[in-house]
């Protein structure tokens, strides 16, 4: 073993000391960026070449900082995003939530679907669309000007159209015209503020977190947002807490415009997004 890898082994015990959810994982991400890199290179730096920073940053880590916000990068899908204070950081949770609506886009058999995502924050949701549906229209809103900081960073050189506004008054010129309305909003209740992850907490802004008492305030604005934009036929996606399944779809009731409205799991099979479709006349 060289001295990187005996340093990991002690940085991952003083994180799993600190609390941290994925120890190992994240004290070779730190080694990795700090060294110049990959995960499954670190074997190869020698002895002479250990950078003293990694104690710093461990230290970052061990005071609950994100480890995006350390190396300044999230991955998502296949992107690399640039990401830090200010924006919210994207979550794998998420990934199953944008490969439903990529499902959901194909078998609509639409040539060159148009799809809108509401609060985009670093724009993971609309660029991973884009990326992998090649003949969308992809357009994304964003609210907070510290967060569009970053999703400009991200967007450069993409082909979302990229917006600054209130998602719930968004797009009036695409009213009745989109296929698929996709959104990862906050939904955490105001009572919950205490039992969130410090990494979330302490450094993901509040904007992008927190939506009234039960959580689902905002979720309710968006209903009636997707409603205004979606073609009859067209389908939103709305990503939601696990211990809020079986509530969301309830909002996208048959008597306000909708049919099949459902509940499904992400990865750990746990309720994370809910779907419906915009009723036919």
């Amino acid at each position: 073993m060289n001295l990187l890898l005996a340093e990991v082994a002690q940085a991952t015990q003083r994180l799993a000391d600190a609390g941290v959810p994925s120890p190992r994982t994240d004290a070779e991400e730190l080694a990795a960026f700090v060294h110049g890199v990959k995960r499954g290179e670190l074997h190869t730096v020698k002895d002479a070449d250990f950078d003293a920073r990694y104690w710093e940053v461990i230290a970052r880590r061990e005071a609950r900082e994100p480890l995006q916000h350390i190396t300044g990068r999230a991955y998502f899908r296949y992107l690399e995003l640039q990401v830090g204070p200010g924006v919210f950081v994207p979550r794998p949770e998420t990934e199953s939530v944008v490969g439903w609506a990529i499902d959901a886009v194909r078998a609509m058999d639409v040539v060159e679907p148009c799809i809108v995502d509401l609060c985009t924050g670093s724009g993971a949701i609309a660029l991973a669309l884009a990326q992998e549906v090649p003949r969308s229209r992809v357009y994304a809103v964003e609210l907070s000007e510290d967060a569009l900081r970053w999703t400009r960073k991200n967007m450069e050189g993409s082909r979302v159209e990229l917006r600054q506004g209130d998602a719930l008054a968004a797009f009036p010129d695409l009213d009745g015209q989109v296929d698929l309305v996709v959104s990862n909003p906050p939904y955490i209740p105001l009572t919950e503020w205490e039992y969130v992850a410090p990494e979330a907490r302490d450094y993901d802004p509040e904007l992008a977190l927190f939506s009234g008492e039960d959580g689902l305030e905002l979720i309710r604005g968006l209903e009636r947002t997707a409603h205004r934009l979606l073609r009859p036929g067209g389908v939103v996606v709305v990503e939601h807490a696990d211990t809020q399944g079986g509530q969301v779809p309830w909002i996208f009731a048959e008597d306000r415009g909708w049919t099949d409205a459902a509940d499904h799991p992400d990865l750990n099979n746990r309720p994370r997004f809910a779907t419906a479709r915009k009723a036919l006349p």
